[in-house]
């Protein structure tokens, strides 16, 4: 039993409506995958969260040293592929690459032996997830605040308990919008806001300080995520917890926000910061600085089903009677790759989505569609 195959396939859907964020506009998705298959033709899929032509790349890089193994020594194969890497890419697109492996390796595990990947990253303390809806980007056109505020009732109608906005067009503009959703949507709603990384030291303390009134649960990358120092003092100054880690890759990237004390929650994306392999590895840090772990989650079924299974093993720490639950991100926003390339297509229930119980991730890819969609 050994791997045979590494095939990549660079996927894309043409937006109907475009959006943007602080950071720029899109009006196309484009998504990376991978598919490694066995001997016997068992095969796993998996994802690389970045620029899908260079995650292509990447994993053209890495097959080599793939190619041959075993595909049950997961952590053996991590640790090749990190030292093939390392010399070139301590943090980016190559470490994304190896995401996507590990994860197409941790969907093949388990299905070579016939168990859910949350039991073999260590046993579900939970057999469904509680997600939060992220969407409320900008789009061009008049009325702006009444349509956020009208897309945010539509989440929590549909059974959303937790709702992320963007900001970053402005303090002003910013506050505006975070009135007009919390009012739309009332107090019982979890809110939290995401800057991608737009604003100043003192941009940052100044939204933090008024956006304290709204009750917001957490601050997502409010300043550039190379701004260490930043990211600590805004910590010590506002009572909204501080949430970053998209941009962070590996074990030693996430210990350097801990141990500055730089964030309440640390959010690694899967399909970026070094797979289930290496995430498991920054939960296990994580709670040794008492901090929570949201993973980021932007792509298709698969990065989402990784996520599920993820978050279904993490402790909830200290722990009490009535333990409160992790959070998973769950993107809201138009992807045709999320809801027609990959099945099955996950339903929210009272704010939940149940974690996959079939052998690997359980996940497939529509290959009809995958042609479609190929490019």
């Amino acid at each position: 039993m050994q791997i045979q195959q590494i095939e990549t396939f660079i996927v894309q859907q043409k937006l109907e409506t475009p959006f943007y964020f602080s950071q720029w506009d899109y009006d196309t998705r484009t998504v990376c995958l991978v598919k490694v298959t066995l001997d016997d033709g068992t095969y796993g899929w998996g994802e690389g969260y970045g620029p899908a032509i260079v995650v292509q790349a990447s994993i053209e890089f890495l097959k080599p040293f793939v190619i041959g193994s075993n595909p049950l020594h997961v952590e053996t194969i991590w640790q090749t592929m990190h030292r093939r890497s390392l010399d070139f890419a301590r943090r980016g697109v190559l470490v994304a690459s190896l995401s996507a492996i590990d994860i197409a390796l941790w969907d093949l595990r388990g299905k070579l032996l016939n168990q859910p990947v949350s039991v073999l990253l260590g046993g579900q303390r939970r057999d469904r997830v509680r997600v939060y809806a992220t969407g409320l980007y900008f789009s061009e056109g008049d009325n702006l605040t009444e349509r956020l505020a009208d897309e945010a009732k539509l989440y929590a109608e549909q059974g959303f308990t937790a709702i992320k906005m963007k900001v970053g067009l402005g303090v002003k503009k910013d506050l505006a919008h975070i009135r007009a959703v919390r009012e739309a949507i009332g107090d019982d709603i979890q809110l939290m806001i995401d800057s991608n990384h737009a604003f100043s030291r003192s941009e940052a303390y100044e939204l933090a300080r008024e956006a304290e009134a709204f009750n917001i649960s957490f601050f997502e990358e409010p300043l550039s995520p190379e701004d260490y120092e930043g990211y600590h003092e805004l910590r010590q100054r506002t009572t909204i917890p501080i949430a970053g880690g998209e941009c962070e890759y590996l074990c030693d990237g996430f210990r350097h926000l801990l141990v500055d004390a730089c964030v309440d929650i640390v959010q690694p994306d899967i399909c970026a910061a070094g797979g289930l392999t290496e995430v498991k590895r920054i939960a296990t840090l994580a709670r040794t600085f008492h901090a929570e772990l949201i993973p980021h989650c932007w792509g298709t079924g698969i990065a989402f089903a990784a996520g599920l299974h993820l978050v279904s093993t993490l402790d909830a720490l200290p722990g009490r009677l009535y333990t409160p639950e992790p959070l998973l991100e769950m993107d809201r926003s138009e992807n045709l790759l999320r809801d027609k390339l990959t099945q099955p297509v996950f339903s929210v229930n009272d704010g939940f989505v149940d974690v996959p119980t079939e052998a690997g991730l359980g996940v497939d890819v529509d290959l009809d569609y995958l042609e479609e969609v190929r490019i």
